[in-house]
């Protein structure tokens, strides 16, 4: 293959991805694509799919029909050592931080060093309290226990974390999720340099239509298991879209409504 046509390759790749739990249909023919280098963030309500879409990505699970590369990579053909060897290039800010309360920071900072690159624990040390400078935190924030630490804190934590391995790739799920507009903002600064720094292809999903503007290159919306529009991220207000436009303004009235239990 040519460096051109690696080029145009995208880092991520789903085609008519489908999923259902039982007679639930959750993904719904989902096609998306994510350039390298660039900042997609895809959009839209509860229960429509995007956490699903990302662990199907990460193999936790398994779409009964569709196409899932990375990196030009099928990895729904993997085994369990090729599609091991995937998720390295991969890094992760999870919603609520998801931080092991039996840990210290530093430690919870370098965990994917020490367990998926053996790395000794004291260059794994030194490597944490780097990435939690890179997020604005004192070394000695490294001692403490995640109790300690307010959920501002927290989500800085679980940034220096999923940029601690120097990941290709990097999934933020929800990342101003139960934040105060003025640390979601010092988020989504933290999140456009980590990404910038590293150069890495990063995947986002949020209803926070703010952080989305932020941190995005390009927007996709979901909607009912499937891509509905996708575009740079300065055409979201002139999408020419319906869907599109009664989310991105919070609008209860439009083509969205509230599915309510009876």
């Amino acid at each position: 293959m040519t460096e051109q046509a690696n080029n145009e390759t995208p880092m991520i790749r789903l085609r008519d991805v489908h999923k259902r739990f039982g007679p639930k249909v959750v993904l719904d023919g989902l096609s998306l694509d994510v350039p390298k280098g660039q900042s997609v963030v895809v959009i839209g309500g509860s229960g429509t799919g995007k956490s699903v879409m990302l662990k199907c990505i990460l193999g936790l699970l398994r779409p009964e029909q569709g196409l899932i590369e990375v990196d030009g990579e099928n990895v729904l053909q993997m085994n369990a050592g090729e599609r091991e060897q995937v998720l390295r290039k991969f890094g992760m800010l999870f919603q609520g931080a998801a931080l092991f309360d039996s840990l210290p920071v530093w430690e919870n900072v370098a965990f994917g060093l020490i367990s998926a690159h053996n790395m000794k624990r004291s260059a794994a040390r030194e490597i944490a309290i780097e990435k939690l400078a890179q997020v604005g935190l004192a070394p000695e924030v490294g001692n403490l226990s995640p109790a300690e630490l307010s959920g501002g804190m927290q989500k800085r934590v679980g940034l220096a974390r999923a940029i601690a391995t120097d990941p290709e790739i990097i999934f933020f799920d929800e990342p101003t999720t139960g934040l105060d507009p003025i640390m979601a903002d010092v988020i989504n600064n933290l999140i456009v340099d980590s990404v910038k720094n590293l150069g890495a292809t990063t995947l986002s999903i949020t209803h926070d239509m703010a952080s989305a503007r932020k941190i995005a290159d390009r927007i996709a919306m979901i909607y009912k298991g499937r891509i509905i529009w996708d575009g740079p991220v300065d055409q979201i207000d002139n999408s020419g879209n319906e869907y599109v436009d009664q989310f991105i303004h919070g609008r209860a009235e439009g083509p969205i409504t509230m599915e309510l239990r009876r």
